[in-house]
């Protein structure tokens, strides 16, 4: 987690880091032997996604008092209410972005499980 934060310090403070932790179950019964490949694959898929605003980072839900999404900008964590406003002033709109997130999202895990079958 120690190496997640740093990374997320690195990137320009003036994009919303956003960190999404996934529950294993979203890949199957057996997620969670996979949830951390998988996070490590999808994230790189991810980088493009709103990349003037957004960058992304996954990470497996393990420990469930940990929110599912949380936003960060230089470092410091941002209510839902700041990271609205810090998009806004983008003239975009975080929920139209977390929308295409959670559609980009679901096609990565539906490919993985697919492939992940035929194996």
């Amino acid at each position: 987690m120690e190496e997640l934060i740093n990374s997320a310090r690195e990137i320009n403070t003036k994009k919303l880091v956003v960190l999404c932790r996934l529950e294993p179950g979203c890949l199957g019964p057996d997620g969670a032997e996979h949830i951390n490949t998988f996070c490590q694959i999808a994230e790189r898929a991810l980088v493009n996604l709103n990349a003037d605003v957004c960058h992304w980072f996954l990470a497996p839900r393990l420990d469930k008092s940990l929110v599912e999404i949380q936003y960060s900008l230089a470092g410091k964590v941002l209510s839902r209410d700041k990271a609205v406003k810090f998009i806004g002033s983008f003239d975009q709109d975080l929920d139209d972005i977390e929308e295409r997130f959670e559609d980009k999202l679901t096609q990565l895990i539906n490919q993985y499980i697919a492939r992940k079958r035929q194996t």
